[in-house]
């Protein structure tokens, strides 16, 4: 049976930190070898880990360790292929700092928060956490599908052809592969109590891959026009709509 929603959450005591230090750096040095992440990204993955197990327990630990790990296998799905094509990620797939930060910047940031707010904002905090997650689960999916598999892909802006990995392209393939990816992430979230019932399971996938479809307008139309908006700062943008969208929707549905 389900611990009730969300008395899971850890007690913020010295011992919680603790042990989420201890924990996570012995984690990280039996996972070097995964080729995961850079030494750094390893490092900074161990920062991460920490502040998402004193903040949030095993739970929402567990569930960034499941985003990691799916979005690593689904990165390197036809990544030959993606190679010789000129469309795989750099580094063999290895994620580095740039990487973690621009995935998790936003659900650290709303994980710290909840130990610090009301208790009537932990459940939409929480749903939002979720959020930011699915969509970035969504993006994988649907980036790295649609550049391998997707057979027609289109400007979000104008539907003209353009070639695949072009930024704010889409495809049917990788569209539906965005859908999967957040609803996904959506399941795991809700399996582990994150999200408290359906309603807020609906709402993790709908936000996920709106978030999605906002991320590739914002590469169409603005990244690159400015220094500062590479891929990592457009990636915290969408988990950072993805959890605003959540915050603002929810206490529409939470009546009902």
């Amino acid at each position: 049976m389900a611990v009730p929603f969300p008395a899971w959450l850890p007690a913020q005591q010295p011992i919680t930190w603790l042990v989420a230090f201890g924990l996570n750096g012995v984690l990280i040095a039996l996972a070097q070898r995964l080729p995961l992440l850079t030494p750094a990204g390893w490092c900074h993955a161990a920062i991460l880990g920490t502040v998402l197990w004193g903040c949030l327990g095993p739970r929402g630990w567990l569930a960034v360790v499941a985003y990691l790990l799916l979005g690593s296998l689904v990165t390197r799905l036809g990544f030959r292929r993606k190679q010789e094509r000129g469309l795989a990620e750099a580094r063999g797939g290895r994620r580095g700092p740039e990487n973690v930060w621009g995935s998790a910047a936003t659900g650290a940031l709303v994980a710290l928060a909840v130990p610090l707010v009301p208790a009537v904002w932990v459940e939409p905090l929480l749903i939002a956490f979720a959020a930011s997650f699915a969509a970035k689960l969504a993006d994988t999916c649907g980036s790295e599908i649609g550049k391998r598999w997707g057979r027609h892909t289109w400007l979000i802006t104008t539907l003209r052809p353009v070639p695949p990995g072009t930024e704010g392209a889409i495809s049917l393939e990788g569209t539906a592969a965005s859908l999967a990816g957040s609803a996904l992430m959506a399941s795991l979230a809700r399996a582990l109590d994150l999200v408290p019932d359906g309603r807020a399971f609906a709402l993790v996938v709908v936000v996920g891959l709106a978030a999605t479809l906002l991320e590739s307008l914002i590469g169409a139309t603005a990244q690159g026009r400015w220094r500062w908006l590479g891929n990592e700062a457009v990636n915290a943008l969408q988990t950072a709509l993805a959890a605003l969208l959540a915050l603002l929707i929810w206490p529409a549905l939470a009546p009902f």
